[in-house]
């Protein structure tokens, strides 16, 4: 690996090691003439509980991992600020996320493509998928096994989450052989990005095994503040370590891939943006582009809870220190049992519509409970069902609020400002209730804590999500890809009236995948690494 020269001209810059920016490191980084340049915000991601894939809950509000956004008074959740978790390391969140791995649904990528972008239909984007993928079972027409990121079975089973499948089963919910086909319609036991009982973030998957080429260059604990530009071609960018100001050079391309509120910051830093907004910030207009920063869109959740009774659950395993030290030593002796595992293990996604093209909730169903999101487990048997709403009409945004690259954006999600979401929060509640009412359930009594079965009416049930609802963390759409007015980067992911410049992560989303994130972020990079190499060597790729 070589070390930062700034005297040195570097064909690619990519701000961001995150779940995207790995990917690109090593793809671009294959061929040895072209010099590749990464710069990562924060440090290097090393320690028990980033490999532990149960440990993300000591990841998660910690400054050394986590970037810890905070949002703006959300108008329609009675004014909360919520805490909006970023990984702050190599492999960004993809080292503190749920691991769980999920592509969404082909109707996703059918509707990118219909919106114009070329070549997004789930077709086209199959490849990619399949091109990254260690999958554990043979290969198939829908998954790859020579790829280097590791998804497999966790193969943890609690009996109560054995016998939700049965009864969502009995609700008329199909099992499902393989949710990542194109059609997720179904319940099934979650595949995750677990290698041998370890977390296997990008970093892990797809920086560690090349960081050795001498034209790859990481830097880690770099602030980036903007890209710097001759006349509209982007030229490099500039950062800080240790307050010490930094620049670098481009002489092919500038990549953002510093996530969905990352990358639109960075843009509206360098003069890239709505001019009203750059204004506020006191920032110098070079490019208006409107939609930077808008069309922010996330994966919000509510949480339904049971208490159980007649078996055990991770309550009930974990919620003594004994019972923590029992599963330390399963886990470091074997790197199995629940801590090998993900924090959700069973998935169904079900149309709570008849008229719904494609499943439009999601449940995540857990073996453990918790008073509050991410808090002790309660002392008795429990499962959680949190509910996301996969395709949400509400949309938010994320701008700059100082020029100061140290100052946080203003992120708002505007979650539940539109009537449909709004009613899917019904929907999702009386979903979960009619699974939990099956027979197959009888046998561990489950009885309702969260909401409690007293919630029933439609304004009761509007009054807890509103004062429950969380992010899925799943945030993605500020830098939209597409043709029209508030597009930010075109279907080849370069920056709409801009040259040198573009944006590869989550962000670029026109609209939001039906499922977890990234996966489909993965094959973006994926994608865009091949879309870079062709206007390099001529050559379109395979």
């Amino acid at each position: 690996m070589g070390a930062f020269e700034r005297s040195r001209t570097y064909d690619y810059i990519i701000v961001g090691g995150g779940t995207a920016g790995c990917v690109l490191a090593n793809r671009l980084s294959a061929d040895p003439s072209v010099e590749v340049l990464m710069i990562e915000g924060g440090g290097e991601g090393r320690g028990f509980y980033v490999d532990m894939p149960l440990g993300l809950a000591f990841l998660i509000g910690r400054p050394q991992y986590d970037w810890l956004y905070k949002g703006e008074p959300e108008p329609y959740l009675e004014g909360r600020r919520m805490p909006l978790p970023r990984g702050k390391m190599l492999g960004g969140s993809s080292a503190i996320n749920g691991l769980i791995y999920v592509r969404g649904h082909a109707y996703d990528y059918n509707q990118w493509a219909q919106l114009g972008n070329r070549g997004w239909s789930w077709e086209s984007v199959l490849p990619y998928f399949k091109r990254s993928e260690a999958f554990h079972h043979p290969s198939s027409e829908a998954h790859g096994t020579e790829g280097e990121w590791s998804v497999s079975d966790p193969n943890v089973r609690w009996e109560a989450l054995v016998a939700y499948r049965q009864a969502a089963i009995e609700q008329g919910i199909p099992a499902s052989d393989d949710y990542n086909s194109g059609d997720n319609e179904g319940v099934a036991f979650f595949v995750a990005t677990i290698k041998n009982g370890v977390r296997h973030s990008t970093a892990r998957a797809f920086l560690q095994p090349i960081r050795h080429r001498r034209n790859l260059t990481v830097v880690t604990n770099a602030l980036v503040d903007r890209v710097t530009f001759d006349g509209r071609r982007a030229s490099g960018i500039t950062f800080s370590i240790d307050g010490q100001s930094q620049e670098a050079k481009a002489g092919r391309d500038v990549i953002l891939s510093a996530g969905a509120y990352g990358s639109p910051a960075i843009l509206e830093r360098s003069g890239v943006g709505a001019p009203d907004v750059l204004s506020d910030a006191g920032i110098e207009v070079l490019h208006g582009l409107p939609g930077v920063g808008e069309n922010l869109q996330d994966h919000w959740h509510i949480r339904v809870q049971h208490r159980l009774h007649n078996t055990h659950t991770l309550n009930t395993r974990g919620g003594t220190r004994l019972g923590r030290m029992l599963l330390g030593m399963q886990y470091l002796a074997t790197k199995r049992g629940p801590l090998g595992g993900s924090p959700t293990l069973l998935g169904a996604f079900i149309k709570t519509s008849p008229d719904a093209p494609a499943p439009d909730i999601q449940i995540h169903v857990s073996g453990s409970t918790s008073p509050s999101f991410g808090g002790a487990m309660h002392p008795f048997p429990g499962i959680t069902s949190s509910v996301c709403i996969l395709r949400p009409e509400s949309r938010g945004h994320c701008h700059v609020a100082d020029r100061d690259p140290s100052v946080q954006p203003r992120i708002l999600h505007n979650f539940l400002k539109e009537e449909a979401d709004r009613e899917i929060v019904i929907r999702s509640v009386e979903a979960v209730r009619r699974i939990v009412a099956s027979s197959a359930m009888d046998r561990f009594e489950p009885e309702e804590i969260l909401p409690t079965a007293a919630v029933q009416s439609r304004d009761e049930l509007l009054d807890y999500a509103r004062r429950t609802v969380n992010t899925t963390f799943h945030p993605v759409g500020t830098c939209k890809m597409g043709r029209d007015r508030m597009a930010v980067v075109d279907d080849r992911l370069r920056v709409h009236g801009l040259s040198g410049l573009r944006v590869v992560d989550a962000s670029i989303m026109p609209t939001i995948v039906s499922g977890n994130t990234q996966a489909p972020t993965v094959m973006i990079a994926e994608k865009a690494a091949d879309f870079i190499r062709e206007e390099r060597t001529g050559v379109q790729a395979a």
